[in-house]
């Protein structure tokens, strides 16, 4: 009895304490809870989204397609004179001027045939002043007949012939002197030249045209590239016939790395004839290389614009979901409640698609903040895209539309 007595005010005093904490935690609890039970709906601020204005403006249809680059102008430095090369007098792969010399071929028996001209020139104008001098002699003569008349033909005919023999030795002596110039090769053009592709020594030929290097003028070059005729037409087709003049049409060339080419070149001519066997259509540029950037035969990508489109807008990428059922936007109505709406997409410029249908001027298109609209249909309030966030939100705008689909 005395332990159960002991023991009573302690089991009052813990059960006391245990209802006073159960009592306040419901208290705190049913604090806490009257907010969230009695809210009413849209008592939370609606979440921003960055938006732009849809705008009709005119699109040049741009066009990427692969290319070749080509030199504008192309010689082959080859021999012209038989002979041994005894020098060489580039630097392989420097700039050359038009005339510079390029080798030297044996001179010798060159010079020596220029020599033997210059003496039968000097032989047959000896024989032409003797046989002047003489028909002149003989002209009063024939006058005072103190000769025959046939004699006098027969000197007059000896100076023509005379005359005649100066003619051909001056031929002659041309023909030893460009031979002998032949004898040191000269740049025909100025450019860029390549290896050497013969050494001193070697036994280079006028007959077989041995060729000695390859000379390309490469600050400006052409850019050879082929198109679809079906794409140009559809081109065209989509610009309601409205194509670029070939003599205003920039191009921009792509390297291998996407780098872009700072000069633009313009489109010189689109061919006429279609390709029966690829069905393509042969298209030029000449594309200005100060800095040699361009290589003949390097492959690079070429975006030039060939047709005007009217009336089009353009929305980034972000904020275009496509799928296997077609292409949407979401769209802010003017509740500011977003709404997915079907576009019809055309092709893509610098970062941007072009859309053809679907959208009207003036409405508001979500390209930021997709990860915001948690419940459908709650509304949004828009706000104006910024560029410089674009960097961050691709990857969620463009998941967002899909997983709500």
């Amino acid at each position: 009895m005395r332990h159960t007595q002991s023991f009573a005010p302690s089991v009052k005093r813990i059960t006391l304490c245990t209802l006073a904490a159960l009592t306040l935690l419901s208290a705190c609890g049913d604090k806490d809870a009257a907010p969230a039970a009695g809210a009413a709906p849209g008592a939370r601020p609606p979440p921003e989204v960055g938006v732009i204005v849809a705008k009709f403006q005119p699109i040049a249809l741009q066009t990427e397609l692969p290319g070749r680059v080509e030199p504008v102008r192309v010689a082959q430095v080859r021999a012209r004179v038989n002979g041994v090369v005894l020098k060489r007098e580039f630097t392989e792969g420097s700039e050359v001027k038009a005339g510079q010399v390029l080798f030297r071929i044996d001179p010798a028996p060159y010079q020596a045939a220029l020599n033997s001209a210059r003496a039968a020139l000097g032989k047959a104008q000896a024989n032409l002043t003797q046989a002047s001098t003489q028909a002149e002699r003989y002209k009063p003569l024939v006058e005072a007949n103190a000769v025959s008349k046939q004699e006098y033909v027969n000197v007059v005919a000896a100076q023509k012939q005379a005359e005649a023999d100066v003619a051909a030795a001056r031929a002659s002596l041309q023909v030893a002197q460009i031979n002998s110039g032949y004898a040191n090769v000269a740049a025909p053009i100025a450019g860029r030249i390549g290896r050497a592709l013969v050494t001193e020594g070697a036994l280079v030929s006028a007959a077989e045209a041995t060729q000695l290097a390859v000379i390309q003028q490469t600050s400006t070059v052409y850019v050879n590239f082929t198109q679809s005729a079906t794409e140009l037409q559809r081109l065209r087709k989509t610009a309601g016939g409205k194509a670029g003049a070939n003599g205003a049409v920039p191009v921009t060339v792509m390297l291998d790395d996407g780098s872009e080419l700072p000069q633009k070149g313009k489109l010189l001519f689109s061919d006429v004839t279609v390709d029966p066997t690829s069905g393509q259509v042969t298209l030029r540029a000449l594309v200005p290389n100060p800095d040699n950037s361009l290589l003949p035969g390097q492959y690079v990508r070429v975006r030039l614009s060939q047709a005007q489109l009217p009336a089009g807008i353009l929305l980034p990428q972000q904020a275009v979901t496509r799928g296997t059922q077609g292409d949407t936007v979401i769209v802010v109505g003017a509740d500011g409640k977003p709404a997915p709406r079907p576009v019809k997409i055309g092709s893509q410029q610098d970062g941007n698609w072009i859309v053809l249908d679907g959208l009207k001027e003036g409405e508001q298109v979500v390209v930021d903040g997709f990860q915001k609209m948690m419940v459908p249909g709650a509304p949004v309030k828009p706000v104006p895209f910024k560029a410089a966030n674009a960097g961050a939100a691709p990857v969620a705008g463009a998941a967002a539309p899909a997983a709500s689909r």
